[in-house]
């Protein structure tokens, strides 16, 4: 009699809707956090749009993209946190050794790692977090303390809604230039916007880079003794 096996994660389908040099440079590109309309896609990776739609086909079949209309465009986005940490996952595996120190300086220096600050100036800022008592380590996620909570909250960050979100709350994410883990999550993701409302970061055109500004470069120095 044949054994039936128990139905699994399908890995084997997202072997092969990630097994693709096009689709996986897809990916990279909407881990900036931002939505993008298969023109540009296109173009980012180099192929034609009727090819762009096929493969963006693909990839959101596998549920790793959604898509939404804006007005007569249709927008596509990396389609949840997890897929988010699966790629920069990938990344981390991906960039060793040599390769490592060719990645270029402005996505080490600081980038946009879907929603959250990663590169140095997320790792600087996660480290002053540590440092200050602000956060402590746990095995698989960061944990906010009682100071942790005053000071974001003093920093223009309500912590409460942050903790009903149906994601994870402070999780640990590999940076894959640095090696180390770097604040994400929900927390994270307030922390990134709330940077970028200051002003203290902009975004680098066509790129996941960030630079930043004079301004932030002081307000860094304030609150996490940032160079």
């Amino acid at each position: 009699m044949e054994r039936t096996m128990n139905a699994g994660p399908d890995l084997a389908t997202l072997a092969s809707a990630v097994g693709d040099a096009t689709r996986i440079r897809m990916l990279e590109l909407l881990m900036e956090g931002r939505a993008l309309v298969a023109k540009e896609l296109a173009f980012g990776t180099g192929v034609s749009p009727a090819t762009a739609t096929a493969h963006l086909q693909r990839l959101e079949g596998a549920r790793l993209l959604r898509s939404t209309r804006q007005g007569r465009n249709k927008v596509f986005r990396i389609a949840t946190p997890t897929v988010a940490r699966m790629v920069e996952a990938m990344m981390a595996v991906a960039v060793r050794g040599p390769r490592a120190s060719a990645t270029p300086e402005p996505l080490r220096a600081a980038r946009y790692c879907y929603d959250h600050l990663a590169g140095r100036l997320g790792m600087d800022i996660t480290d002053a977090l540590l440092r200050a008592g602000h956060l402590s380590l746990r095995r698989r996620a960061f944990a906010l303390t009682d100071t942790g909570e005053g000071w974001f909250t003093a920093f223009g960050i309500e912590v409460a809604p942050l903790r009903e979100q149906r994601r994870q709350f402070a999780h640990r994410c590999l940076d894959w230039s640095e090696r180390r883990d770097h604040l994400a999550g929900a927390l994270g993701a307030a922390l990134a916007s709330r940077v970028f409302a200051l002003g203290w970061v902009e975004r680098q055109p066509d790129s996941r880079g960030l630079t930043v500004t004079p301004t932030g470069q002081r307000g860094l120095r304030r609150y996490f003794g940032s160079p």
